[in-house]
């Protein structure tokens, strides 16, 4: 299906939303995708402040700000698209659809803590406003339907990596440094794989914020002040989660700062904590890849890890046999990988075509993802 759709991503570290213009081509299998126009948008502060809070377990203070918060989430989203269509100098209704991944609040793919048994993912960001206020056709909720049909519903970008990325030639892994860090492998022959590997900027983001006042480490300048504490970081690794298999899939329910300081000892310096959190976003994604691909060749890393070039030193020095680069040698803009990943969802559920890799998430078959909010 070609034309030209809008993607909207925001993840785990909600430090902003990403807006991607994407155009594709004339309707091919693994079709050529072109960035016309990618954005950053920030989150009001309040906003931000309680969408962290629930992403790390917190509780809605009630179902009224819960309707509230999702109607708040989808205006943002919406204005955040209608801003980057005005910035292209594209006609609203050249568009064909806009795909929205909304804003995760829990994710509990092996069920709520409460019983254990009912597996949900819970992404607010009401689609029906975003269509409303943008007036173009809208895809949101695209997680839900790979959970119930017994999967993790992430990750979900291996399919669109697989489609742009993918080469007979050699084994690659595409690594995305989001908020949490996962692989998309994608063998030179067999089915691709993906799965969470655990924190990459979430933990770090979140120290640096209590420690630094900045919502990020630029470049890794504090982690690089610091020294790594190796006590700790054993008691890092040592986290059950890192042992499970694939399918997995992980998010501030699991790494946010109350795990970090469940294992301090007391009287380490933020500095080195900051250091050993970057170490072990590295050293997780390192014995991620040796245990299930260990022949890669070629790490193509995106997301905005990409922009701490002391966490991809640390990878790449913990991965000596395979390159590590990014992914935009491929004419893929890093910092809206996932975005144009979420335009190329929307593309595949208005073609009736299935987002979803069950060798991935485990799902029990390909499935269309999402739901179709219709223009006025």
């Amino acid at each position: 299906m070609a034309g030209i759709f809008v993607g909207l991503m925001s993840g785990t570290s909600a430090d902003g939303i990403d807006a991607a213009l994407v155009r594709f081509d004339d309707g091919a299998t693994n079709p050529h995708c072109e960035l016309l126009l990618g954005r950053t948008y920030p989150w009001p502060d309040d906003l931000r402040a309680r969408l962290v809070a629930l992403g790390q377990g917190e509780d809605a203070r009630s179902l009224e700000e819960l309707g509230t918060l999702d109607v708040q989430t989808a205006v943002a989203f919406a204005e955040a698209a209608r801003d980057l269509i005005a910035a292209a100098g594209v006609d609203a209704g050249a568009i064909r659809a806009i795909g929205s991944h909304g804003q995760t609040i829990r994710h509990r793919p092996e069920g709520a803590r409460y019983d254990g048994q009912h597996p949900f993912t819970w992404q607010i960001g009401d689609g029906n406003v975003i269509a409303e206020r943008s007036g173009i056709a809208t895809v949101a909720d695209f997680r839900r339907r790979d959970v119930a049909a017994g999967g993790h519903g992430a990750p979900l970008m291996p399919a669109f990596h697989a489609a742009m990325l993918h080469t007979p030639a050699e084994d690659r892994a595409v690594l995305n440094l989001g908020g949490i860090a996962n692989f998309t492998l994608l063998p030179a022959q067999g089915d691709v794989r993906g799965f969470d590997t655990g924190p990459a900027n979430a933990l770090m983001d979140a120290w640096c914020e209590r420690h630094r006042g900045t919502p990020f480490d630029a470049g890794g300048a504090f982690a690089a002040s610091g020294q790594v504490d190796a006590e700790l970081l054993l008691r890092l690794l040592d986290e059950p989660w890192f042992m499970l298999p694939p399918p997995k899939s992980t998010g501030r329910e699991q790494f946010q700062l109350d795990w970090v300081q469940s294992r301090l000892r007391g009287g380490e310096k933020p500095e080195d904590v900051q250091a050993t959190l970057l170490e072990l976003s590295a050293a997780t994604v390192a014995d991620a890849l040796r245990a299930h691909q260990p022949d890669t060749r070629r790490v193509i890393a995106c997301g905005g890890g990409v922009r701490n070039e002391r966490l991809l030193a640390r990878i790449a020095g913990q991965l000596p046999d395979a390159q590590v680069e990014t992914t935009a040698n491929y004419g893929l803009d890093p910092d809206f990988v996932e975005a144009m990943g979420f335009a190329w969802l929307a593309r595949q559920t208005l073609a009736g075509l299935p987002g979803n890799l069950p060798s991935v998430t485990g799902a029990r078959g390909p499935r269309v993802l999402g739901a179709v909010y219709p223009a006025g």
